[in-house]
């Protein structure tokens, strides 16, 4: 079967490695709003017998679905065999039960909108919280990547005497996982609570790690706060300032700025959202896995 992939506003850089490591086309569509904000989609590429892909990450998703769920209707109106969506970054994840009298689940209502339109998901560590697995609340084929590997690949091969640095013990297995896999040490935080307002933050082995590059990892920075809170401590224990890697760039408001403020040497993230921090490419993995996931559709 052939493939043929689509952009949707923002994902062009990523669309284009994806096109090259698949050996796919790249197709070509119009996608702009009328004068009264209505959502205008046209097809402009043959799709009759091909698997579209349709490359589009989530972050900030209202203006982006419809856009979405009309390339997907169109291109099966045009004889599409199926329509695959490449969401490198997963929203509506948060909110995954009832917390407040009234609410909705919000995460299940995503999950079935998506699913209602798209053949299969390919998505990069969405923030599962409650939710074992995204088959719990997406009922068609999915994938789910883990970054950890690429992650500890940039870290052996860019940082010169590592250690990764937890800010709490919530941490500790994911920021295992990442240094094992590197091949490198790690530590978390420890606190040691004196009162209500009275908690002292110390770094384990301080002195072993004194000339050691600290490296925090997260799955997404949002505002920052943790890793900012972080690098503080780790000012205050005399360590060297801190290299902060995170798979999801979403920085929202001023959070990008803050954090170059704070105790920091660089900020690096994957390709997941597009952002001027992104240096680890994920598209090798993502084609890969695209790929296998097209022969159970």
């Amino acid at each position: 079967m052939k493939t043929i992939l689509f952009s949707l506003l923002g994902n062009q850089e990523l669309t284009e490695l994806l096109a090259e490591k698949m050996k796919a086309e790249i197709g070509e569509c119009t996608i702009r709003k009328f004068p009264d904000g209505e959502s205008y989609t046209r097809i402009l590429s043959d799709v009759k017998d091909k698997c579209v892909i349709m490359v589009c990450t989530l972050h900030e998703p209202d203006e982006k679905l419809l856009p979405l769920y009309f390339l997907s209707h169109t291109a099966k109106s045009l004889g599409a065999m199926c329509t695959c969506l490449v969401a490198p970054y997963l929203a509506y994840m948060r909110q995954d039960k009832v917390f407040h009298k009234g609410e909705g689940v919000t995460s299940g209502f995503f999950g079935k909108l998506i699913s209602g339109f798209a053949d299969s998901i390919t998505t990069i560590d969405p923030h599962l919280h409650r939710i074992h697995s995204l088959g719990e609340v997406y009922n068609i084929p999915n994938r789910v990547i883990h970054a950890a590997d690429e992650i500890s690949k940039y870290i052996k091969e860019n940082i010169h005497n590592p250690v990764l640095i937890g800010p709490d013990s919530e941490s500790e297995q994911w920021v295992s996982d990442v240094a094992k896999k590197a091949g490198v040490p790690f530590t978390v935080l420890q606190k040691v609570r004196h009162g209500d307002r009275d908690v002292e933050v110390s770094v384990p082995d301080v002195d072993k790690y004194k000339e050691a590059t600290p490296v925090l990892v997260d799955d997404i920075i949002s505002t920052a706060r943790t890793m900012i809170e972080t690098t503080e401590h780790l000012k205050s224990a005399g360590m060297k300032p801190a290299i902060c890697i995170g798979i999801h760039a979403v920085f929202s408001g001023n959070a990008y700025q803050d954090l170059w403020d704070a105790y920091v040497e660089d900020i690096i993230t994957c390709n997941t959202i597009p952002h001027q921090s992104n240096k680890i490419d994920l598209s090798d993995v993502i084609a890969k896995e695209v790929k296998e996931l097209m022969h159970h559709i």
